[in-house]
């Protein structure tokens, strides 16, 4: 898995090949300075040994050179940094375009089986988390790689001896963190899932917040959120745990490692083996050895949080798409007709919903959608859309089944007001506007008026420009519905839908928008999908449905004559208690 989620990464850097070799270039060179300054400095301590022997030329040669060098090294490093930034960034921001893009691949089931607020955690924290990892990489991975072979080739070159033991003596330093790191990961991994889980809890406590409190319900969300903190914290510290003994069990071996060489460094000097001043080279070097490995292991920490948010990251986009369009769909002339042969559809395999339900709707009919709580009449008008597929059967528009059609064309056709309101953070006139960008001033007032909504927006403090908040949480439900049908009929869809469009208006506001909307479904083909059968009495055709059957149909006059199903309903939404 983790093979799997680091060839993917890597495939992200790929259109920066650029800038990783240009990084790579500045850590060789940082890493060429910091071998050279030692060199430097131990010809400069043997231009010094002696009583009273100072090689001036020397020295100042060497202090010239180890300046230079230094100079060097700083602007690689800067260059280093800038490069591994313009990497680390672009990869994320990369990687969080795919995922919006994602967002809207995916089928409408996808957010019915997971929480908002583990996506967000996904498109956020994990992503920058995984920012985090990646530009340690980049900063300090690559130096510490190559100062590592750099140092062990240079000793090589200079003593085998003492590079043998340096070499024989650095497994176990990769061991151990080996050891610590493969037993960590599994901790990061249950560290991001509840994370995501904890977001999404706190989302949903925040958009119920009027809920929770009208129920009385604190203590217990309380509860479920000290739970959920509870085992966050719990990931959190055995996470951090394991991977805090990285570091010091890897110092405690380079120590050992740094300590072998000034051993044999010494028993070298005092048999004339080596000079002092190439006894503190290889000291040097052997610091330098040993320091990479410090910084790998707290790199490693950083990686292995990186890679468990990166692989939830990839999990999202793996996510199963939507059908995709056919690549020659049709788009046939828009007419309003619509045909449903024998559907059946099930949101699970155990319990079907809808079966065997079959209709033809000419242009320009009204049809009306009633009948109980779950009988699947917003399942229907899910399926006319599009948002589901159909599990048996088919559903043609215009002639073509909708399969056969670009989902887009498809949803053109329709101009939808729904019971749950929708609006973007904006202003009034952008969300009335939202199916008409390119609208003009003059028909997003006259679409307000339509709706009714103009009275009420012209007592906003600042009219069309007044900012909507997020899901419009600064107006009323009322408010949400009028502008919802505004910006229906801005949009003058051929077909419209209406599904409990007028359930948040009082009933005055109501009997207006029912004469526009009549206006406005004159020659268009309509579903109307209503509780309140005082609103489908003008329906041409009204399904009365029940169990994902159509159990009766007709208009309102011949209904009420059968004295079936739906004459019980409407007798009882007008009778007295």
């Amino acid at each position: 898995m983790k093979k799997k989620t680091f060839r993917r990464i890597l495939s992200l850097t790929k259109p920066y090949g650029g800038l990783v070799l240009c990084n790579l270039l500045c850590a060789a060179i940082t890493v060429a300075a910091g071998l050279l300054i030692p060199i430097f400095c131990g010809n400069a301590i043997d231009a010094m040994i002696g009583a009273g022997r100072v090689e001036l030329p020397t020295v100042l040669r060497a202090i010239t050179w180890i300046a230079f060098v230094t100079l060097i090294s700083a602007v690689a490093q800067k260059l280093m940094a800038l490069s591994g930034n313009r990497i680390t960034y672009s990869v994320c921001r990369n990687l969080r375009d795919r995922i919006s893009e994602k967002m809207h691949k995916l089928p409408v089931a996808y957010s019915d089986t997971h929480s908002v607020g583990d996506t967000v955690s996904r498109t956020v924290s994990d992503v920058d988390t995984f920012a985090d990892g990646l530009l340690m990489g980049f900063t300090q991975l690559f130096s510490a790689c190559l100062t590592i072979g750099a140092v062990l080739g240079v000793m090589l070159y200079l003593n085998p001896v003492i590079a043998l033991v340096v070499i024989v003596l650095t497994p176990m330093s990769i061991l151990v963190a080996r050891f610590i790191a493969t037993r960590t990961h599994r901790h990061f991994v249950a560290q991001a899932k509840v994370r995501g889980e904890e977001t999404g809890l706190v989302s949903e406590m925040i958009e119920g917040a009027r809920v929770i409190k009208a129920f009385g319900h604190e203590e217990e969300s309380l509860a479920a959120f000290d739970e959920v903190n509870g085992r966050l914290a719990d990931a959190s510290m055995k996470a951090t745990f394991f991977s805090s003994l990285v570091n010091p069990s890897t110092r405690v071996v380079n120590n050992l490692v740094y300590a072998a060489v000034a051993l044999i460094c010494a028993l070298y000097a005092g048999n004339g083996g080596i000079s002092i001043g190439e006894l503190s080279v290889f000291l040097s070097y052997a610091s330098q050895y040993a320091k990479p490995f410090n910084e790998i292991s707290s790199v490693i920490t950083e990686l292995q949080n990186a890679f468990a948010c990166a692989s939830r990251a990839f999990e999202f986009l793996d996510a199963e798409e939507e059908v995709a369009d056919p690549e020659n769909a049709s788009a046939p002339e828009k007419r309003g007709e619509v045909v449903l042969k024998n559907v059946s559809f099930r949101y699970t395999p155990e319990r079907p919903l809808i079966e065997d339900l079959s209709l033809t709707v000419s242009p320009g009919q009204r049809i009306a959608i009633v009948g109980p709580t779950g009988c699947g009449k917003t399942t229907l008008i899910n399926l006319l859309m599009r948002f589901y597929d159909v599990t048996g059967g088919s559903i043609s528009v215009d002639g073509v089944d909708i399969r056969d059609m670009n989902r887009h064309e498809l949803r053109s056709r329709y101009g939808m007001v729904l019971q749950d309101t929708w609006l973007k953070e904006g202003t009034v006139r952008d969300n009335i506007a939202y199916g008409k960008p390119d609208a003009t001033e003059e028909e997003i007032i006259a679409a307000a008026k339509r709706a009714h909504a103009h009275s009420f927006i012209r007592r906003l403090p600042k009219g069309y420009d007044t900012k909507v908040v997020e899901n419009g949480s600064n107006f009323s439900a009322g408010q949400r519905q009028l502008l919802c049908i505004a910006r229906a009929m801005l949009a003058l869809a051929p077909m419209l839908i209406l599904d409990e469009a007028t359930s948040s208006i009082d009933t005055r506001t109501e009997l207006k928008i029912q004469d526009a909307f009549n206006t406005m479904m004159q020659g268009r083909t309509s579903f109307i999908v209503a509780h309140r059968l005082s609103t489908v009495k003008e329906a041409d055709l009204i399904l009365v449905m029940k169990d994902g059957h159509v159990i009766e149909k007709g208009n309102h006059e011949e209904l009420l004559k059968e004295n079936g199903f739906y004459a019980m309903l409407y007798n009882s939404q007008f009778s007295a208690v």
